[in-house]
Protein backbone atom coordinates (compact mmCIF):
# COMPACT_ATOMS: atom_id res chain seq x y z
CA UNK A 1 0.00 0.00 0.00
CA UNK A 2 0.96 3.51 -0.68
CA UNK A 3 2.28 4.89 2.53
CA UNK A 4 -0.18 7.99 4.38
CA UNK A 5 1.04 11.45 3.52
CA UNK A 6 2.73 13.73 5.65
CA UNK A 7 0.82 15.74 7.89
CA UNK A 8 0.30 19.25 6.21
CA UNK A 9 1.88 22.42 7.00
CA UNK A 10 2.38 26.14 6.04
CA UNK A 11 5.72 27.57 4.96
CA UNK A 12 6.28 31.34 4.91
CA UNK A 13 9.53 31.78 2.63
CA UNK A 14 10.84 34.88 2.72
CA UNK A 15 12.75 37.28 0.51
CA UNK A 16 12.63 35.23 -2.88
CA UNK A 17 14.70 37.25 -5.63
CA UNK A 18 12.35 37.81 -8.38
CA UNK A 19 14.77 36.77 -10.80
CA UNK A 20 14.51 32.98 -9.43
CA UNK A 21 13.03 29.92 -11.54
CA UNK A 22 10.60 29.52 -8.69
CA UNK A 23 9.58 33.33 -8.36
CA UNK A 24 8.93 33.46 -12.33
CA UNK A 25 6.95 29.91 -12.24
CA UNK A 26 4.86 31.04 -9.32
CA UNK A 27 4.31 34.57 -11.38
CA UNK A 28 4.01 33.26 -14.68
CA UNK A 29 0.86 30.24 -13.17
CA UNK A 30 -3.11 30.88 -15.01
CA UNK A 31 -4.10 28.40 -11.88
CA UNK A 32 -5.32 29.88 -8.33
CA UNK A 33 -2.70 27.65 -7.01
CA UNK A 34 0.91 26.38 -8.17
CA UNK A 35 1.53 22.82 -7.47
CA UNK A 36 5.08 22.32 -7.44
CA UNK A 37 4.92 18.68 -6.37
CA UNK A 38 7.59 17.36 -4.10
CA UNK A 39 11.10 19.34 -3.72
CA UNK A 40 13.84 19.76 -1.24
CA UNK A 41 15.22 22.16 0.82
CA UNK A 42 18.27 22.57 1.70
CA UNK A 43 20.61 25.14 4.31
CA UNK A 44 24.09 25.20 3.68
CA UNK A 45 26.79 27.07 4.61
CA UNK A 46 27.88 30.55 2.47
CA UNK A 47 31.59 29.58 3.47
CA UNK A 48 31.91 25.75 3.57
CA UNK A 49 35.29 25.74 4.96
CA UNK A 50 34.98 27.29 8.17
CA UNK A 51 31.11 27.08 8.56
CA UNK A 52 28.18 24.28 8.66
CA UNK A 53 27.00 21.28 8.67
CA UNK A 54 24.23 21.36 5.68
CA UNK A 55 20.81 20.64 7.36
CA UNK A 56 18.33 18.55 4.35
CA UNK A 57 14.51 18.64 4.42
CA UNK A 58 12.16 17.04 1.72
CA UNK A 59 8.98 18.75 0.53
CA UNK A 60 5.73 16.37 -0.24
CA UNK A 61 3.13 17.88 -2.67
CA UNK A 62 3.83 21.36 -2.19
CA UNK A 63 1.22 23.97 -3.10
CA UNK A 64 1.25 27.97 -3.47
CA UNK A 65 -1.18 29.21 -1.37
CA UNK A 66 -0.31 33.40 -1.60
CA UNK A 67 2.43 35.71 -2.54
CA UNK A 68 3.67 39.29 -2.10
CA UNK A 69 6.25 41.90 -2.26
CA UNK A 70 8.87 41.20 0.88
CA UNK A 71 8.26 44.73 2.93
CA UNK A 72 10.69 47.23 2.26
CA UNK A 73 12.66 45.39 -0.61
CA UNK A 74 10.77 45.19 -4.28
CA UNK A 75 13.45 42.92 -5.70
CA UNK A 76 12.15 39.97 -3.28
CA UNK A 77 8.98 38.24 -2.99
CA UNK A 78 7.60 36.33 -0.07
CA UNK A 79 6.21 33.16 -0.83
CA UNK A 80 3.62 31.12 1.12
CA UNK A 81 3.42 26.81 0.59
CA UNK A 82 2.01 24.34 2.17
CA UNK A 83 3.72 20.66 1.99
CA UNK A 84 4.23 17.89 3.76
CA UNK A 85 7.88 18.70 5.69
CA UNK A 86 10.42 15.84 6.75
CA UNK A 87 13.90 16.18 7.55
CA UNK A 88 16.60 14.26 6.82
CA UNK A 89 18.70 13.29 9.71
CA UNK A 90 21.30 11.79 7.52
CA UNK A 91 23.59 14.14 7.24
CA UNK A 92 24.54 14.96 10.88
CA UNK A 93 24.17 17.66 13.49
CA UNK A 94 21.30 20.40 14.14
CA UNK A 95 23.30 23.15 14.21
CA UNK A 96 22.42 25.72 11.84
CA UNK A 97 25.33 27.76 9.73
CA UNK A 98 26.14 31.31 11.12
CA UNK A 99 25.98 32.63 7.76
CA UNK A 100 23.31 30.18 6.23
CA UNK A 101 21.92 30.07 2.73
CA UNK A 102 18.47 28.68 1.78
CA UNK A 103 17.94 26.62 -1.55
CA UNK A 104 15.17 25.45 -3.10
CA UNK A 105 15.19 22.20 -5.31
CA UNK A 106 11.44 21.46 -7.69
CA UNK A 107 11.88 19.03 -10.40
CA UNK A 108 8.71 20.05 -11.68
CA UNK A 109 10.58 23.54 -12.80
CA UNK A 110 13.27 23.41 -15.42
CA UNK A 111 16.34 24.91 -14.73
CA UNK A 112 20.27 23.20 -14.41
CA UNK A 113 20.37 25.51 -11.13
CA UNK A 114 18.30 25.26 -7.57
CA UNK A 115 14.85 26.12 -8.49
CA UNK A 116 15.15 29.57 -5.84
CA UNK A 117 16.22 30.37 -2.59
CA UNK A 118 15.45 33.26 -0.12
CA UNK A 119 16.75 35.00 3.50
CA UNK A 120 14.36 32.61 5.89
CA UNK A 121 11.61 30.59 6.50
CA UNK A 122 8.88 30.67 9.17
CA UNK A 123 7.93 27.80 10.46
CA UNK A 124 10.46 25.74 9.46
CA UNK A 125 11.25 24.77 13.17
CA UNK A 126 8.22 24.37 14.70
CA UNK A 127 7.61 21.09 16.51
CA UNK A 128 6.81 18.60 13.61
CA UNK A 129 4.14 16.09 13.86
CA UNK A 130 5.08 12.41 12.32
CA UNK A 131 3.88 10.66 9.68
CA UNK A 132 0.83 8.23 10.89
CA UNK A 133 1.66 4.42 10.72
CA UNK A 134 -0.03 1.79 8.85
CA UNK A 135 0.23 -1.65 10.38
CA UNK A 136 0.95 -4.69 8.49
CA UNK A 137 -1.41 -7.87 8.92
CA UNK A 138 0.15 -11.43 7.72
CA UNK A 139 -2.86 -13.38 6.59
CA UNK A 140 -2.76 -17.45 6.99
CA UNK A 141 0.41 -17.95 8.82
CA UNK A 142 1.87 -21.33 8.82
CA UNK A 143 2.35 -21.52 13.16
CA UNK A 144 5.84 -22.95 12.70
CA UNK A 145 8.32 -23.41 15.18
CA UNK A 146 10.63 -20.15 14.95
CA UNK A 147 7.37 -17.91 14.51
CA UNK A 148 5.89 -18.90 17.43
CA UNK A 149 9.00 -18.89 19.17
CA UNK A 150 9.23 -14.98 18.32
CA UNK A 151 5.30 -14.64 19.11
CA UNK A 152 5.43 -16.89 22.73
CA UNK A 153 8.53 -14.40 23.73
CA UNK A 154 7.39 -11.95 26.84
CA UNK A 155 9.32 -9.44 25.16
CA UNK A 156 8.68 -10.11 21.20
CA UNK A 157 7.53 -6.73 20.84
CA UNK A 158 10.71 -4.60 21.38
CA UNK A 159 11.51 -4.52 17.84
CA UNK A 160 12.78 -8.40 16.71
CA UNK A 161 13.29 -8.27 12.93
CA UNK A 162 11.92 -10.57 10.24
CA UNK A 163 11.77 -10.46 6.41
CA UNK A 164 9.00 -11.58 4.07
CA UNK A 165 10.23 -12.61 0.72
CA UNK A 166 7.88 -12.50 -2.59
CA UNK A 167 8.26 -15.70 -4.53
CA UNK A 168 7.36 -16.11 -8.07
CA UNK A 169 5.46 -19.06 -9.28
CA UNK A 170 8.40 -21.44 -9.15
CA UNK A 171 9.81 -20.16 -6.26
CA UNK A 172 12.38 -18.20 -6.91
CA UNK A 173 12.81 -15.03 -4.67
CA UNK A 174 11.94 -11.78 -6.19
CA UNK A 175 12.35 -9.57 -2.95
CA UNK A 176 12.17 -9.06 0.45
CA UNK A 177 11.09 -6.45 3.14
CA UNK A 178 12.40 -6.05 6.36
CA UNK A 179 9.39 -5.54 9.21
CA UNK A 180 9.97 -4.99 13.08
CA UNK A 181 8.19 -6.65 15.13
CA UNK A 182 7.51 -3.84 17.77
CA UNK A 183 3.82 -4.54 18.98
CA UNK A 184 2.15 -7.94 17.21
CA UNK A 185 -1.05 -9.25 17.89
CA UNK A 186 -1.69 -12.85 17.11
CA UNK A 187 -4.81 -14.77 16.42
CA UNK A 188 -6.65 -17.88 14.93
CA UNK A 189 -6.70 -16.83 10.85
CA UNK A 190 -9.51 -16.29 8.81
CA UNK A 191 -8.59 -18.91 6.47
CA UNK A 192 -9.41 -21.51 8.92
CA UNK A 193 -7.39 -24.74 9.79
CA UNK A 194 -4.22 -24.25 11.62
CA UNK A 195 -3.59 -21.31 10.16
CA UNK A 196 -2.97 -17.87 12.31
CA UNK A 197 -3.17 -14.47 11.26
CA UNK A 198 -0.37 -11.95 12.62
CA UNK A 199 -0.91 -8.28 13.09
CA UNK A 200 2.33 -5.99 13.10
CA UNK A 201 0.83 -2.34 14.43
CA UNK A 202 4.80 -0.80 13.66
CA UNK A 203 6.30 -2.21 10.96
CA UNK A 204 8.74 0.44 9.94
CA UNK A 205 8.93 1.99 6.49
CA UNK A 206 10.55 -0.74 4.51
CA UNK A 207 7.59 -1.77 2.44
CA UNK A 208 5.87 -1.97 -1.14
CA UNK A 209 3.98 0.62 -2.32
CA UNK A 210 0.80 -0.09 -4.10
CA UNK A 211 2.29 0.47 -7.35
CA UNK A 212 4.44 -3.01 -6.97
CA UNK A 213 1.67 -5.02 -7.30
CA UNK A 214 1.24 -4.85 -10.93
CA UNK A 215 5.27 -5.45 -11.37
CA UNK A 216 5.04 -8.68 -9.22
CA UNK A 217 2.36 -9.71 -11.46
CA UNK A 218 4.93 -9.66 -14.32
CA UNK A 219 7.47 -10.78 -12.75
CA UNK A 220 5.52 -13.78 -11.35
CA UNK A 221 6.02 -15.99 -14.17
CA UNK A 222 9.95 -15.57 -13.96
CA UNK A 223 12.65 -12.45 -14.58
CA UNK A 224 10.79 -11.04 -17.70
CA UNK A 225 12.53 -12.52 -21.32
CA UNK A 226 10.95 -9.01 -23.42
CA UNK A 227 12.88 -5.54 -23.53
CA UNK A 228 10.53 -2.56 -22.66
CA UNK A 229 8.14 -4.23 -20.42
CA UNK A 230 8.66 -1.99 -17.22
CA UNK A 231 7.79 0.81 -19.81
CA UNK A 232 4.41 1.12 -19.08
CA UNK A 233 4.58 2.05 -15.67
CA UNK A 234 5.04 5.17 -13.60
CA UNK A 235 7.77 6.05 -11.67
CA UNK A 236 7.08 4.32 -9.05
CA UNK A 237 6.56 0.89 -10.34
CA UNK A 238 9.72 1.88 -12.61
CA UNK A 239 11.61 2.09 -9.41
CA UNK A 240 9.82 -1.26 -8.29
CA UNK A 241 11.07 -2.91 -11.10
CA UNK A 242 14.33 -1.80 -10.60
CA UNK A 243 14.08 -3.42 -7.34
CA UNK A 244 13.32 -6.83 -8.93
CA UNK A 245 15.94 -6.83 -11.07
CA UNK A 246 18.95 -6.78 -8.10
CA UNK A 247 18.11 -10.51 -7.54
CA UNK A 248 19.60 -11.29 -10.83
CA UNK A 249 20.30 -13.20 -13.50
CA UNK A 250 23.79 -12.44 -13.39
CA UNK A 251 26.25 -12.26 -16.55
CA UNK A 252 29.90 -13.29 -17.27
CA UNK A 253 32.14 -11.59 -15.43
CA UNK A 254 34.80 -8.88 -16.99
CA UNK A 255 32.97 -8.54 -20.79
CA UNK A 256 34.50 -6.00 -23.04
CA UNK A 257 34.36 -4.45 -25.99
CA UNK A 258 31.69 -4.21 -28.78
CA UNK A 259 28.75 -2.01 -29.56
CA UNK A 260 25.40 -1.92 -27.64
CA UNK A 261 22.49 0.63 -28.57
CA UNK A 262 19.99 1.56 -25.74
CA UNK A 263 16.73 2.31 -26.52
CA UNK A 264 15.88 5.96 -25.33
CA UNK A 265 12.07 6.09 -25.86
CA UNK A 266 10.88 5.20 -22.88
CA UNK A 267 13.61 7.27 -20.93
CA UNK A 268 11.80 9.71 -19.15
CA UNK A 269 12.36 9.34 -15.47
CA UNK A 270 15.48 8.45 -13.86
CA UNK A 271 14.33 4.76 -12.93
CA UNK A 272 14.20 4.16 -16.67
CA UNK A 273 17.40 6.20 -17.32
CA UNK A 274 18.64 2.95 -15.37
CA UNK A 275 16.35 0.33 -16.89
CA UNK A 276 17.30 1.01 -20.44
CA UNK A 277 21.00 1.38 -19.75
CA UNK A 278 21.09 -2.39 -17.87
CA UNK A 279 18.81 -3.74 -21.23
CA UNK A 280 20.82 -2.42 -23.45
CA UNK A 281 24.33 -4.05 -22.24
CA UNK A 282 23.21 -6.93 -19.99
CA UNK A 283 19.85 -7.70 -21.44
CA UNK A 284 15.97 -7.69 -20.06
CA UNK A 285 15.58 -8.69 -16.14
CA UNK A 286 19.13 -6.73 -15.48
CA UNK A 287 20.11 -3.60 -14.06
CA UNK A 288 23.81 -1.48 -14.68
CA UNK A 289 23.53 -0.19 -11.17
CA UNK A 290 20.39 0.85 -9.11
CA UNK A 291 21.53 4.41 -8.97
CA UNK A 292 24.36 6.31 -10.51
CA UNK A 293 26.87 5.49 -7.84
CA UNK A 294 26.71 1.66 -8.65
CA UNK A 295 26.65 2.37 -12.16
CA UNK A 296 30.07 4.03 -11.83
CA UNK A 297 31.04 0.43 -9.60
CA UNK A 298 29.68 -2.03 -12.64
CA UNK A 299 31.65 0.23 -15.11
CA UNK A 300 34.98 -0.57 -12.91
CA UNK A 301 34.40 -4.26 -13.44
CA UNK A 302 32.97 -7.08 -11.97
CA UNK A 303 29.47 -9.18 -13.23
CA UNK A 304 28.98 -6.33 -15.53
CA UNK A 305 29.89 -5.56 -19.57
CA UNK A 306 33.43 -3.23 -18.82
CA UNK A 307 34.80 -0.25 -20.92
CA UNK A 308 36.16 0.06 -22.98
CA UNK A 309 32.84 -0.32 -25.85
CA UNK A 310 31.12 2.07 -27.37
CA UNK A 311 27.48 2.64 -26.00
CA UNK A 312 24.89 3.95 -28.95
CA UNK A 313 21.78 5.89 -27.09
CA UNK A 314 19.28 6.09 -29.48
CA UNK A 315 16.20 9.11 -28.96
CA UNK A 316 18.73 10.82 -26.43
CA UNK A 317 16.50 13.73 -26.23
CA UNK A 318 13.78 12.34 -24.88
CA UNK A 319 16.10 11.96 -21.85
CA UNK A 320 17.53 15.05 -22.38
CA UNK A 321 14.18 17.06 -21.83
CA UNK A 322 12.59 14.97 -19.07
CA UNK A 323 15.66 14.96 -16.90
CA UNK A 324 16.23 18.40 -17.32
CA UNK A 325 14.86 19.59 -14.14
CA UNK A 326 16.49 16.18 -11.91
CA UNK A 327 19.12 18.39 -11.25
CA UNK A 328 22.30 17.20 -8.76
CA UNK A 329 22.94 20.07 -6.75
CA UNK A 330 26.13 17.98 -5.39
CA UNK A 331 27.38 18.15 -9.47
CA UNK A 332 27.70 21.21 -10.04
CA UNK A 333 24.20 21.65 -11.33
CA UNK A 334 24.31 18.78 -14.04
CA UNK A 335 20.75 16.89 -15.03
CA UNK A 336 20.93 13.30 -14.15
CA UNK A 337 20.99 12.84 -17.97
CA UNK A 338 24.13 15.09 -18.40
CA UNK A 339 26.14 13.41 -15.00
CA UNK A 340 25.19 9.73 -16.10
CA UNK A 341 26.71 10.86 -19.92
CA UNK A 342 29.56 12.11 -18.10
CA UNK A 343 30.20 9.19 -15.75
CA UNK A 344 29.94 6.72 -19.19
CA UNK A 345 32.55 8.66 -21.25
CA UNK A 346 34.69 9.21 -18.46
CA UNK A 347 35.15 5.47 -17.47
CA UNK A 348 36.04 5.07 -20.83
CA UNK A 349 32.65 3.94 -23.04
CA UNK A 350 31.94 5.76 -26.20
CA UNK A 351 28.71 7.16 -26.04
CA UNK A 352 27.23 8.14 -29.33
CA UNK A 353 23.83 10.30 -28.88
CA UNK A 354 21.33 9.70 -31.68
Amino acid sequence: MDPPPLPREVLTLRGCPRESLLVQAVADSAEPVRLLGDGMLSIEPVDPSNDGPARFWDLEDTAVLAQWPTPGDPGRVDIVVGAGVREDDYWGGKRLPSSPRFDLWFPSIRGDNPSGGCRSIDGLFAPRPQRPTQPVHLIGCEPAAPLLALLCRPLSQEGDPITLYRLDRHGRTMTGYRLDLHVVEARPSVLGGALIDVTITAPGDDRPTLAARAVWEVWSDGVPTRPNQWARFDAEGRSEWLRLTSVGPYVPQGLSGGTYHLDGQHVTDRAGLLLALGEALLGPGTHYGICLDSMADYLGGGLSVVPPFTLVWHQADIARRALAGHVLHHCGGLSYFEKTVNILREKGVAVVLQ
